[in-house]
């Protein structure tokens, strides 16, 4: 399942959303103009590394740009391709709004910035001794997917889903896309093989669901007290759409 697009307006110009997203790209794009091997240091300069945030290992101090725990901070800004930067934003830029309309712009600064931290310490959690970096948004993004089920499970969202040579528009409750992708998160957190410490695939699935975890739990501190959890959908659409 690959969500499309959701189905629940805001009433106001998400900026930090945007902005998000714009740092992101633009740091991306810097990466690149690295070239392949100064882009890997780039990574090992400024990624989490679990080893080294436990001090199992220590970082040369050429690579040593940033203390071990502000990678946590600094390590949810960088990408690994255009594919991993753009399947990041695009979940940002759908749930993304909702969320910064919800909690306010400095609140919902706060809460992606303290889900992507979680997300890192729950991938160090769980490979105390990989050497690998972790980088990328998807921690700090599925804090935003957590909240989104906690305020608006019923929104609709329109998913592209895949069954087999078959392709089907359809529009899916919000918790049920949100839910599902959070339990294959940690399906293949707990199944899949680890190697060197690292999530099966090069995936960080653990931070994936840590992150998850960390957004269920901080938006009731940072929402709204006019928001409600659970909200009813705006509009009601048909169960299809072709």
């Amino acid at each position: 399942m690959f969500p499309l697009r959701d189905d629940n307006p805001v009433s106001i110009t998400p900026v930090i959303n945007w902005l998000l997203i714009f740092v992101n790209v633009v740091i991306f794009m810097y990466q690149v103009s690295l070239g392949p091997r100064d882009m890997q240091i780039f990574v090992y300069q400024y990624g989490a590394i679990p080893a080294v945030i436990t001090g199992e290992q220590r970082l040369p101090d050429a690579l040593a740009a940033v203390p071990p725990m502000a990678s946590t901070f600094t390590s949810m800004f960088l990408h690994g391709s255009w594919m991993h930067l753009i399947g990041n934003m695009w979940f940002l830029w759908i749930f993304g709004n909702n969320i910064e309309e919800a909690m306010g712009p400095l609140r919902y600064l706060v809460f992606y910035l303290l889900s992507g931290i979680s997300a890192s310490f729950a991938h160090v959690l769980f490979n105390p001794a990989s050497a690998i970096p972790s980088i990328g948004a998807s921690g700090a993004i599925a804090g935003v997917m957590g909240a989104y089920v906690m305020l608006y499970p019923r929104a609709h969202v329109l998913t592209l889903i895949f069954l087999g040579f078959f392709i089907r528009l359809i529009y899916l409750p919000a918790g049920l896309i949100l839910g599902f992708w959070f339990l294959l998160q940690v399906l293949s957190g707990s199944m899949g093989s680890v190697s060197g410490g690292q999530d099966s695939g090069g995936i960080a699935f653990w931070a994936h669901a840590g992150g998850f975890v960390a957004g269920v739990m901080l938006v009731g501190v940072f929402k709204k007290r006019s928001v409600r959890f659970f909200n009813p959908p705006h509009t009601r659409i048909g169960a299809y759409y072709r």
